[in-house]
């Protein structure tokens, strides 16, 4: 929920939400913010609960109205950090690194260190953009609790020729997703526009007015209450295999966001991107490589595949 000022984010604690202290609760609801960072805010005096100074220690009710405005972010709060980097290609123009579910992309507000642009600056030489630049070499992103491939370019020529790829639709983009339910379909096309939620600005949502979103999957396996789905990518907006997959009923396992909150769980949702093709820009050749499923993802397809074996037996 939104207030009428651009810059106040609200939201009702309800009866799904658990009740404990205030920025445990806020980590858990906003997935966006660290906990330290949700703490910075309180301490700032930026969050209120019922319109009064909330403290990080106190405990929420079902009915608070907890109300916060995002910590300041400048371009010169991005600095190198010596975090592990999963370096999958590297030439002079351009790397293919494979993210861990958990790390966010690139700094933001409520995220400025810890990112994987802080990674690049600090192991990497050269990346396209300059280095005040919010998001240098990242020529695409995936959602911080979703894991696998991205292309990063070194040089602003790279950057251009891989980003034009990107909007011809020529970059080939699966994602591998677990969803809630058994999809009896065994292809299918969400063809419906992404816009952001009029309702929470938090997050996106199927919107007339919105940009167009086009998602093809097929089913690669059933289990008796979930489907492992291939998923292509034919656009690329914010969240839009998370909303899609929701809008038809099938939302992500694991997304506190657009699926079940019951069915949250630490790993986060369960969305891989596991295989991505490109054109080289200066080569010309085209390149495509691809990543297992996280070790948990495969432990949870094991744990499912049991559950179904066991009951299909009797």
């Amino acid at each position: 929920m939104k207030n009428d000022r651009e810059d106040i984010i609200e939201y009702q604690i309800g009866p799904e939400n658990p009740l404990d202290r205030l920025d445990k609760v806020m980590a858990i609801i906003f997935t966006d913010y660290s906990r330290t960072t949700i703490q910075k805010m309180i301490t700032s005096g930026l969050v209120t609960v019922n319109e009064r100074l909330a403290k990080a220690s106190q405990k929420v009710k079902i009915g608070d109205n907890i109300a916060f405005t995002e910590l300041p972010f400048t371009e010169w709060d991005i600095i190198p950090e010596n975090l592990p980097l999963d370096i999958v290609y590297e030439d002079d123009e351009v790397l293919v690194v494979n993210k861990p579910s958990g790390i966010v992309v690139h700094p933001a507000a409520g995220h400025h260190q810890g990112t994987l642009v802080n990674a690049l600056l600090y192991h990497i030489q050269h990346l396209s953009g300059s280095k005040t630049d919010l998001r240098p070499g990242i020529v695409h992103r995936i959602d911080k609790d979703t894991s696998g491939l991205l292309m990063v370019a070194k040089t602003d020529l790279a950057h251009q020729v891989l980003q034009a790829e990107l909007k011809e639709k020529i970059t080939k983009r699966i994602y591998y997703a677990l969803v809630n339910g058994v999809i009896l379909n065994q292809f299918g096309t969400i063809d419906a526009p992404i816009g952001r939620d009029p309702r929470d600005r938090k997050k996106m949502g199927i919107v007339p007015e919105g940009r167009h979103a086009v998602t093809h999957f097929t089913v690669e396996e059933r289990f008796l209450e979930h489907s492992l789905l291939e998923c292509r990518l034919e656009t690329g907006r914010t969240h839009q295999i998370r909303v899609h997959l929701a809008y038809i009923g099938h939302p992500l396992a694991g997304d506190p966001v657009y699926g079940y909150r019951k069915d949250a769980s630490s790993f986060g949702q369960y969305l891989h991107a596991g295989v991505l093709g490109f054109t080289h820009p200066i080569t010309q050749k085209w390149l495509e490589f691809s990543s297992p499923l996280p070790p948990l993802f495969q432990e949870r397809l094991t744990t499912l595949r049991e559950e179904t074996k066991k009951k299909n037996a009797f």
